[in-house]
Formats: C-alpha cells, sequence, structure tokens
C-alpha cells in the first residue's frame, strides 16, 4: 500500500478517534443532567429544546464522517469505503471511552438505544459494535484494492446480500420495541413536534433482543464482503 494511503488511513483513524471522544463527551454530560444515578430503561423524557439540539448534533456528525468520506475519497467506492471505516472507529471508540469515564457498558450485553428513526432503535453494544468491525473489514479491502488501481465493482448479488443484510440487522434493532410498544405515525417525534422526546419510551424496558435475526442479517453481509474480497483476491494472483 501506498505511503500516502497510509498517512490517510491513519489521520482517518485518528479524526474518527477524536470524534469518538466529542460523542462521549456529550454523552457524558447529559447523563451527569438526566441519569445522575447511572443510565438505565425506561428512559427519562427530555425537553423538546435538548431533544432537537441533540437530532441537529447527530445529523452534523453524519455530515462530518460523509465528509472526511469525500475529502479523502477519489472514486464513489473510496468515498464510501472511508465513510464507512470513519462511522465504525468512531461508534468503536464511543463506547470504549463511555467505558473509561463512565464504566459504562458493564458488559458487551448492556442494553443501549442505538437510533430514534423512524422508530428507537435498541440492542445490546456487542451488536453494534459487529457491525462496525465488519464495516471496517469491507472499507480497508475497498481502500486496499483502488490503492492496487483496481478497478472496484459490487455486482448485483453483493448488492442484494449486503442490502438484505442491513435490513434484517436494523429489523432486529427495532423488534423488540415494536413487539412491546403500540406505536403510530402520530407518536413518531420529529423536530417539528410539540410532543417531548422519548415520551413513547417512558414504560419501555428491553426484554430480548433477537440475535438469531441479527446473525441472519450480518450472515448476508458477511457473504456479500467475503465475495467482494475472493473476486479480488482471484484477481490479484
Amino acid at each position: 500500500m501506498k505511503t500516502e494511503t497510509i498517512k490517510k488511513v491513519l489521520w482517518l483513524s485518528l479524526f474518527a478517534i477524536a470524534m469518538g471522544f466529542m460523542e462521549t463527551a456529550v454523552v457524558v454530560y447529559l447523563r451527569a443532567l438526566y441519569y445522575p444515578a447511572g443510565f438505565t430503561f425506561p428512559l427519562v423524557i427530555i425537553s423538546n429544546s435538548i431533544a432537537i439540539t441533540e437530532f441537529w448534533r447527530e445529523f452534523a456528525t453524519i455530515i462530518m464522517l460523509i465528509g472526511i468520506g469525500f475529502i479523502y475519497g477519489k472514486t464513489k467506492f473510496s468515498r464510501f469505503a472511508y465513510f464507512i471505516v470513519a462511522f465504525a472507529i468512531w461508534d468503536i471508540f464511543y463506547y470504549l471511552f463511555l467505558y473509561v469515564f463512565l464504566r459504562w457498558p458493564q458488559t458487551l450485553f448492556t442494553w443501549d438505544i442505538l437510533f430514534l428513526i423512524p422508530v428507537p432503535w435498541v440492542g445490546p453494544v456487542l451488536a453494534p459494535c459487529i457491525v462496525a468491525l465488519q464495516m471496517i473489514v469491507f472499507g480497508w479491502f475497498i481502500i486496499y484494492y483502488e490503492d492496487k488501481h483496481q478497478t472496484i465493482t459490487i455486482n448485483s448479488s453483493q448488492w442484494l446480500l449486503l442490502i438484505s443484510g442491513v435490513v434484517i440487522i436494523i429489523i432486529s434493532f427495532t423488534s423488540d420495541y415494536i413487539e412491546q410498544v403500540s406505536y403510530t405515525t402520530d407518536s413518531v417525534w420529529s423536530i417539528f413536534s410539540e410532543k417531548q422526546l422519548f415520551e413513547e419510551l417512558k414504560t419501555y424496558v428491553p426484554k430480548q433482543f433477537c440475535w438469531w435475526l441479527f446473525w441472519l442479517g450480518d450472515g448476508f453481509c458477511g457473504l456479500g464482503v467475503l465475495s467482494f474480497m475472493m473476486k479480488y483476491k482471484r484477481l490479484n494472483k
């Protein structure tokens, strides 16, 4: 791999780690305000002003990660690769820093709220970390083969495996909540809502994560990544 590409990956990693720390710092402050006794379910209802600020903060975070992909990448696939690598490193170090500062999560099977749109995504911390590691592997191989002047393509069967896997993983993150909570379009929080964020979550406590569904989706993604890797390994023999 070229020295220039190695430097890019190193600086991208440092950027993502720094972003992970900044994300952790914000969460440390929020938990001190809303969860002084420690984070737990059910979630505390927060004011709309804080909720809207959090919404835009998370949106800005994604824009920053996409931006670093566009700055570093020269093609659509390399931009995508740098983005998913940065995203994954950011996510993993977010949890590492949380443990350093708050000794949370207590274990990798501790539940966390992962995302809120269109319904809350919840699951053990281990699950998004597994996905993040797979993203790093996939992104690294795209960067590696583009560095060798390979024209990167992802065929239809690989796309089908990857997209199907992502959809199934999302279902695994949302299934417990959907099973427990009566959810309607009127109850979906948005930045234009008058109701407070987490109002519909004030009695929700996660019960069971659908691991078999998660592993099915992760397996589909893994097969898509493996198929991609094997294709370019054969081309480089």
